[in-house]
């Protein structure tokens, strides 16, 4: 069907223009005034904002973890996003000790096709490095997948050495890729870990004593140096704190290829809520701050510090021995009760996917802290860059995916575990009110989301081919 929407602010990273958005098929073929409308049906967009379809970096469905698994998968955690106003999800797929990258990637890759509700793509994550994985890492960007992931953390499981990581970097660079990295100080995890539970102390806040700010900041100085030293790029997730973000400034006043995502836990949150009785429910890697952090992080978003904002979606039932009812069934999943007696056992992970778009625009742009083509720099047209999906995704111009948010600005909205749509039994944001929010949200221009009802299917999804050498931001 063809559709013509007409008369909306119609917002990219550059300018905020009225015009009408006419799409033909999946694609937005025209952007102007008075455009004719043919065939077309026509959307009546006075007062509203159109945006391009969120596209979220960093989201986790179906991740195994300890004695249980995330509870989102790639149907309930892409319609979440959808009615979040993200359109493009991108998971990892984990190499399995002692297997293939492809042996991993393959399955991933078969299970969320089945079900993917909005369009998706992968991240590879490096955690036995070989000779044979070295081989095999050139093929990746024939398949459209044009990023790795490695960690400093996670001794014995993930982590690898900064000699691989360095090897990973110039094979990355020299076949048009990004690595992408997770900074903790794994040694001093493991050393603080360790001496906490010998002492007896099990509570959750000890996730976050053990995992300090400052090995953050001293594993990212060291990363940014092996990448400059590699002359690869470097993309490192979920930044935490003020000080790992004065490195990365540091490092691209020097000309060094390097990026950062924050998320938005990391953005209204501190440890001291893992101080509360609920305090597993906000255990996630690398762990919460403080407020000086969170401020530090909100100037990185409005001075283009930082470069995009992902969630690091990773759900888990807070008492997954209680069932609830979700699409119309009794569920229940094991999840942060795991660790209720040893806070090294409390799985890793947050529900954000839903809320990423909202928060930002509430907080941000109407708190006038970003404006609102930095807002779709921060949620859409960077991480389409970055990750070789621009122009296909991330704006709304001539040739792009049909991939639009009707954004109502009027529109308020009481964040609840009650109206939300990720697979989980709590919200953090409970009882958060934000104004604007998506009043209809197309996917190649199919109607995902009209006013709070579903309209998508499982299997709607695409995998997209994303392309390689992709620009710094």
């Amino acid at each position: 069907m063809n559709i013509l929407f007409r008369g909306g602010d119609v917002v990219t990273e550059t300018e905020t223009i009225i015009a009408d958005l006419l799409v033909i098929g999946d694609k937005i073929v025209s952007v102007g005034t008075d455009l004719p409308v043919s065939d077309a049906r026509v959307v009546d967009c006075s007062g509203l904002i159109l945006l391009p379809g969120g596209v979220e970096p960093h989201a986790h469905f179906s991740l195994p973890m300890f004695d249980t698994i995330s509870s989102d998968d790639h149907f309930t955690g892409h319609r979440a996003a959808a009615f979040g106003g993200t359109t493009t999800v991108m998971d990892f797929t984990s190499q399995s000790p002692g297997s293939s990258l492809q042996q991993s990637i393959d399955l991933s890759r078969t299970q969320a096709s089945q079900i993917a509700a909005v369009d998706y793509s992968f991240h590879v994550n490096v955690t036995d490095f070989s000779n044979d994985v070295a081989r095999e890492i050139p093929s990746l960007p024939l398949q459209g997948l044009t990023t790795l992931k490695v960690f400093t953390a996670y001794n014995g499981r993930l982590r690898l050495s900064d000699d691989e990581i360095s090897k990973v970097l110039n094979i990355s660079r020299e076949n048009g890729m990004l690595v992408m990295i997770h900074i903790e100080d794994g040694d001093e995890i493991d050393r603080l870990v360790a001496r906490a539970l010998s002492d007896g102390y099990t509570d959750p806040i000890w996730h976050a004593r053990t995992r300090p700010a400052h090995g953050e900041v001293i594993a990212g100085r060291r990363a940014i140096s092996i990448a400059e030293s590699s002359k690869a790029g470097l993309y490192i997730v979920h930044v935490t704190t003020a000080g790992l973000l004065n490195q990365i400034a540091s490092a691209r006043k020097r000309g060094a290829h390097v990026m950062g995502e924050t998320c938005p836990q990391y953005l209204f949150f501190t440890q001291e809520d893992l101080l509360r009785p609920d305090g597993a429910n906000w255990v996630c890697s690398p762990p919460l701050r403080t407020v000086e952090d969170n401020d530090a992080l909100w100037k990185g978003l409005s001075d283009g510090s930082i470069q995009t904002v992902g969630t690091d979606h990773c759900p888990f039932f807070a008492d997954g021995a209680t069932a609830i009812e979700f699409d119309g069934q009794q569920l229940a999943i094991p999840g942060k009760e795991l660790g209720k007696s040893d806070f090294t056992r409390i799985p890793n992970g947050l529900p954000a996917i839903e809320h990423r778009m909202s928060l930002l625009w509430h907080f941000g742009v109407s708190a006038g802290k970003l404006s609102m083509q930095r807002f779709v720099e921060l949620t859409s047209g960077n991480p389409a860059r970055i990750f070789g999906l621009y122009p296909r995704k991330g704006t709304l111009s001539p040739g792009s995916d049909a991939d639009i948010v009707l954004w109502d600005p009027s529109i308020k909205h009481t964040i609840s575990v009650t109206n939300s749509h990720m697979r989980t039994d709590h919200d953090l944001w409970e009882g958060v009110e934000v104004e604007g929010y998506p009043l209809q949200v197309y996917l190649r221009g199919h109607l995902l989301v009209d006013r709070g009802k579903w309209l998508g299917k499982a299997g709607y999804g695409q995998f997209l081919h994303r392309q390689a050498n992709a620009p710094i931001m």
